[in-house]
């Protein structure tokens, strides 16, 4: 018998303290997933940057959690999203050194490079969507435990 995957699990984002709490629900699920862990780390790392792009930019939004499988592989998906400004130049947010708020300009960026998938949708006016995963390498389906 296959089990189901927990419920979408939910983090609002509107400050600083909201980003330390989205990074330690998704190290807990790395490690709970079996993710070693050096890549709970990149993991950890990735929300950051995009949470704290979310209070930066927008203010207020949410970082979502779904454990998810491909094959034989499980996963952690992760989407930040916001109904903030949204980024008028999806391509040149996403060049290492381009920053809008004076920062390093790696924060997109230095994400999507620790992750194993990363995508973001941008609309000017309406918000940004980044949803990124982070795979397991192999496992066997999720199963009940008896």
């Amino acid at each position: 018998m296959v089990s189901r995957p927990p419920e979408e699990l939910r983090v609002r984002i509107a400050s600083t303290f909201d980003i330390a709490t989205a990074r330690q629900l998704g190290r807990k699920l790395a490690v709970d997933l079996g993710l070693p862990n050096a890549e709970v780390t990149l993991l950890a790392a990735a929300i950051s940057e995009v949470a704290r792009n979310i209070v930066e930019h927008a203010r207020r939004g949410e970082v979502l959690f779904n454990i998810i499988e491909k094959g034989l592989k499980r996963g952690l998906q992760v989407i930040a999203r916001d109904d903030g400004p949204g980024i008028a130049d999806v391509q040149q947010a996403m060049q290492y050194g381009y920053s809008t708020a004076g920062g390093l300009g790696v924060g997109l960026p230095g994400a999507k490079w620790l992750m194993d998938e990363f995508a973001i949708d941008s609309t000017v006016g309406q918000g940004t969507q980044v949803t990124m995963c982070k795979w397991t390498r192999a496992a066997a389906p999720l199963v009940a435990r008896v």
